[in-house]
């Protein structure tokens, strides 16, 4: 099988390419990505050399490229991970989002009617749902919650799914779609809440946490996604909707506690800033759909997997330490400068 993977540069699409290369050493598998800010080619250093791997610098939203590699490469699956994925960035640039992950897509779609797919994966996420109220731990995420965004991200991000649903109706395009709650592991770009505390507490630096940290979030670990997908495209229902969650639900401030422990810091360097406006206040998925149809439950528990991102961190600073010593530290002095 030959597979498109868009975005594959970035946290989750890196994480699913090394994945399934070892998994499914017969695929071929072209990784498109545009490499702007949180696409790092370092991610994909271990794979470059591999046969069955190509890697194609390129734009979603360029139609007349986009066609022209489908042309040449004629794909069995398209997964789509490409997309602008920080709320925060969304709240200061919106329109960068609505190219990317709505134009993107179009796009995208346009060239596998053209072309011909026998699957295009749509990865989506839970924050298209809204949030839940966090007195209401009963309260979960399912397939048929209606969609209620809360950011330009998300917004951007519930239109792109109803468009894969619109171009599976109107013309039969062969599709799936997985909405992920929030994901962490290796290769993760260091302005998200985990390996942003972890970097900040390994220099002693403050680790800035909204508002009182009371968000909860549910917690997947970016493998078991990675193979949440690989199911969906091998084995899920065409049209179909699939949410992936971890059953790992966590405070932020939590979180952040966990990983000061893990590395020895004190909670001394938490300091509480100014909320993200319209910040969501719980995210908890059902993954109940998922798990009766194709047998899928996430296999690491919340207590390990952040044991293992921890210790992969250490491990590999050169990765993210070239990231925050570039670009990203104008970003993280106009986030959070006047914050702290």
């Amino acid at each position: 099988m030959k597979i498109i993977v868009t975005g594959g540069a970035g946290f989750i699409g890196g994480n699913y390419i090394h994945i399934m290369l070892k998994k499914h050493p017969e695929d071929e598998i072209i990784c498109l990505d545009a490499l702007t800010y949180a696409g790092n080619l370092e991610t994909l250093k271990p794979v470059m050399k591999n046969p069955k791997f190509k890697f194609v610098k390129g734009d979603i939203a360029d139609r007349e490229f986009v066609y022209d590699l489908m042309e040449k490469e004629r794909p069995d699956v398209i997964v789509n991970f490409a997309a602008e994925s920080h709320v925060d960035r969304s709240i200061v640039n919106p329109e960068l989002f609505l190219r990317t992950n709505i134009i993107g897509t179009s796009v995208l779609l346009d060239a596998c009617r053209k072309y011909g797919i026998k699957r295009y994966h749509q990865v989506s996420t839970d924050e298209v749902y809204g949030d839940l109220p966090l007195e209401r731990k009963d309260l979960f995420f399912t397939e048929t919650t209606p969609l209620h965004t809360s950011s330009p991200y998300s917004a951007s991000k519930a239109s792109a799914d109803l468009l894969v649903l619109a171009y599976h109706r109107t013309y039969k395009l062969p599709v799936t779609i997985s909405r992920c709650s929030n994901n962490y592991g290796p290769y993760h770009f260091p302005e998200k809440l985990i390996p942003l505390m972890i970097a900040n507490a390994l220099n002693n630096k403050p680790l800035p946490v909204y508002g009182k940290g009371e968000n909860v979030r549910d917690w997947l670990y970016v493998a078991d996604h990675c193979n949440a997908i690989d199911l969906i495209i091998r084995q899920g229902k065409v049209g179909e909707i699939y949410n992936i969650g971890g059953h790992n639900e966590r405070r932020n401030l939590d979180v952040v506690k966990t990983i000061l422990k893990e590395l020895g810091k004190p909670e001394s360097l938490i300091h509480f800033v100014t909320d993200r406006p319209g910040h969501d206040r719980r995210y908890a998925i059902d993954p109940t759909k998922i798990h009766k149809e194709l047998g899928w439950l996430p296999e690491t528990k919340f207590e390990d997997g952040i044991k293992q991102t921890v210790q992969w961190y250490l491990d590999n600073k050169p990765w993210w330490e070239h990231i925050i010593n570039g670009e990203y530290q104008n970003y993280y002095k106009k986030m959070y400068g006047d914050r702290l």
